[in-house]
């Protein structure tokens, strides 16, 4: 069993790399801001290979700056179809942040004036020592976050010092 299901994990990270393949082989000639080419699977008995165009966020330069810009560059039209259609964009991202951020289970732990790439970092080792260790999520919180805590009193009062 155990032999068939390292087979099955193999299989599926040789066919995760087949899209990531067609993905760059089909980006290749897409460049500055706009749409790129995702390919996934469909759900259910019989999955196909799907592709669609999306946002890359792993690209901010290729992401739009303006509402303007984003309408241009998904050919939503200026008109009141298309303004119910950005709306149903809207509504849609706003849920799904909303989500992300309700079910994050770090977030209520992070500061609100940590930077972005602190708040990320706290998540990763605290993530990465829950996995190691197997303590609890609140352990591990009040383990780690003292120390990365003084750790940015100390950065921020330096360069309040420098200034």
């Amino acid at each position: 069993m155990a032999q068939e299901a390292a087979n099955a994990k193999e299989l599926q990270k040789q066919f995760q790399q087949e899209l990531t393949a067609k993905e760059t082989a089909a980006n290749k000639d897409r460049t500055g801001k706009g749409l790129r080419v995702r390919f996934g699977q469909t759900r259910g008995r019989n999955p196909k290979v799907v592709d669609w165009e999306a946002f890359d966020t792993d690209q901010p330069e290729t992401l739009p700056v303006s509402i303007q810009e984003f309408m241009s560059l998904t050919k939503t039209p200026e008109t009141q179809q298309g303004q119910s259609l950005l709306v149903s964009y809207l509504v849609d991202g706003f849920n799904s942040s909303q989500y992300a951020a309700a079910s994050d289970v770090l977030s209520e732990y992070t500061e609100p004036n940590w930077p972005d790439s602190l708040v990320k970092s706290f998540k990763q080792a605290v993530n990465g020592y829950i996995a190691a260790s197997g303590v609890s999520v609140e352990d591990a919180v009040s383990l780690m976050k003292p120390a990365i805590q003084k750790g940015f009193d100390a950065r921020m009062a330096a360069a309040s010092a420098t200034k």
